[in-house]
């Protein structure tokens, strides 16, 4: 079975930066990652999950509105890696940030979206 894995993830201070990294674990090949657009989700304690940054296969990005221009999404299809820079981190961007691969519907829902992972988690502390 395939599942992402995510690491990166830490405790900073407000205005730092982290790099989110994630990759396809168990899948025999890249075409599993490079067919698919693929995000990047948040889960805050007592909030819904909501997307970050969404990736499509040809690399365009779209992101949260609350990002405002502080990230930044790239991938690389040949090592099956989705690299999530955060930069100015704010308190409110405390969550469990996760990685998955949207095969249906809305990019912004999260039933769209398998091969989630275990998550890491991102700590803002002011």
């Amino acid at each position: 079975q395939v599942q992402m894995v995510e690491s990166g993830g830490g405790l900073v201070h407000v205005g730092d930066s982290l790099r989110l990294s994630c990759t396809a674990s168990g899948a025999t090949s890249s075409d599993y990652f490079s067919d698919h657009h693929m995000s990047w989700f948040r889960q805050a304690p007592g909030k819904e999950r909501e997307l970050v940054a969404w990736s499509s296969t040809h690399f365009t990005t779209a992101f949260g509105e609350f990002v405002k221009g502080r990230f930044t999404l790239s991938r690389d299809n040949t090592k099956m890696s989705l690299v999530l820079t955060m930069n100015n981190l704010k308190p409110e961007d405390t969550a469990v940030y996760y990685c998955a691969r949207h095969v249906h519907s809305n990019a912004f829902d999260s039933s769209g979206y398998d091969s989630w992972g275990q998550g890491t988690q991102v700590t803002v502390s002011s």
